[in-house]
């Protein structure tokens, strides 16, 4: 029976070291694949008999486990969307075959080369899609679910696309002449043309004209100031009357504004609103007292600082994603847009996940609950643009443990071996 349990032994210690000698086979054929996860194969014996007594061999089995967690080092690439996760978590991705079923799996990676497909989906040569949360389309992210991937969708970029942002609010910075309101004064009206775009990326100005007040003695230091929409046809939109602090500590700058028509001036933010033809526009002229906005001093009209929000319409040039797993959009007009979100995903068992092709896994009960996390929040790490994460092989020794698991192997077939010539010479005994 000892004889025999040898041989069992034996059998299964060649077992053992022939599955040892496939994962380190596996991890060397993997080891220039691009997030690849190198698998770990264990020994454990296996007791029969701890008694006293005859002993009986009981031999090893094995058990292999993909190690997840590792991270390999990152390598830099030329391509804008591949990624690759710098800490913990994993990037959700689906497999383009499921899309026109509608509903996809969400399957997890750490890495990916992703570029658009002919509809415009980030997918990756091992047929794979990017997920994420879709933006609103003013660029934020509404509020999703975190604990389930039902809010994400596969991540569809419109190279096609044109965008626009209208003109909203209207910084202006002026100097009216002081002369200009003395007596005696010509008289002469200042205009201002300023140019703006409206809801739909059309090009549309508003004139401002500032009109002096001439007394008939003194200094008045008071204008009308009269804001007209070309987009209403030239229509006054707003008119309001300007009057200048003349004193030592604050001379040259707003004293009061007095409403006549249009939007109520806020003496508190220095703003006052006036209604377009594509809706209300605010416009900055300063506070009382302040010299940012509008002044009068010396004698000469100049446009010292105007500013304003809004874009021409522009074409998509070129697409990235940041550290946080924002998809920004960049447009030949200079204006950025976010379109989707990147989450990443995390588990307490990343090594209980079920592994699949292409470098993916599925979550499982081995692996825990999952959840989304902002890239860079609780326990992940950031992703990474320009690079992908390379493989956890370490060639060098997977070589030195080949060479460990030949020796055991040969031992093995010793013992194999020995054990038949015990039984020849136990059958022997009859002769």
């Amino acid at each position: 029976m000892t004889i025999s349990s040898s041989l069992n032994a034996g059998v299964a210690g060649l077992t053992a070291n022939a599955t040892r000698l496939g994962t380190i086979a596996d991890n060397i054929a993997n080891s220039a694949t691009f997030g690849y996860k190198r698998v770990e194969a264990d020994f454990h014996s296996m007791v029969i008999s701890s008694q006293g007594g005859t002993y009986s061999a009981g031999g090893v089995r094995t058990t292999t486990q993909r190690l997840i967690d590792q991270r390999g080092p990152l390598v830099p690439t030329s391509n804008a969307t591949d990624l690759a996760v710098r800490g913990r978590g994993l990037l959700p991705v689906a497999r383009s075959s499921e899309l026109n079923a509608g509903q996809q799996n969400m399957l997890l990676s750490t890495t990916g080369s992703f570029r658009t497909d002919d509809e415009g989906y980030l997918r990756s040569e091992a047929g794979l899609v990017l997920l994420g949360w879709p933006a609103s389309a003013d660029g934020t992210i509404p509020t999703y679910p975190r604990d389930t991937s039902d809010g994400l969708e596969p991540v569809q970029i419109n190279v096609n696309q044109f965008t626009g942002e209208p003109t909203t609010k209207i910084d202006l910075g002026v100097n009216l002449p002081a002369t200009a309101t003395e007596a005696g004064a010509a008289g002469d009206n200042s205009e201002l043309s300023i140019e703006y775009y409206d809801n739909m990326g059309t090009s549309e100005s508003l004139s401002v004209e500032f009109v002096p007040t001439v007394p008939g003695t003194g200094v008045s230091n008071e204008w009308t100031m009269l804001v007209t929409d070309s987009a209403s046809g030239g229509a006054v939109i707003g008119e309001y009357t300007l009057t200048f602090d003349d004193s030592r500590t604050a001379g040259g700058t707003l004293a009061s504004v007095t409403t006549v028509s249009g939007g109520a001036y806020d003496p508190a933010t220095g703003e006052f609103e006036v209604t377009v033809a594509g809706g209300p526009m605010a416009v900055n002229i300063g506070v009382a007292g302040d010299s940012d906005g509008i002044t009068q001093l010396s004698d000469v009209f100049a446009p010292v600082s105007i500013s304003k929000d809004g874009t021409p319409v522009g074409n998509m040039t070129s697409v990235e994603v940041d550290s946080n797993g924002m998809v920004h959009a960049f447009f030949d007009s200079g204006i950025t847009k976010t379109i989707y979100q990147i989450p990443l995903v995390s588990m307490p068992n990343p090594n209980g996940m079920v592994s699949l092709d292409q470098q993916t896994y599925m979550p499982s009960t081995d692996s825990g609950t999952f959840f989304l996390w902002d890239a860079g929040d609780g326990p992940t790490g950031d992703i990474v643009a320009y690079a992908r994460e390379g493989s956890t092989t370490d060639v060098a020794g997977e070589l030195t443990a080949m060479i460990e698991t030949q020796r055991a192997y040969t031992s093995n077939a010793k013992v194999i071996q020995t054990v038949d010539e015990m039984l020849q010479e136990t059958a022997n005994i009859k002769r």
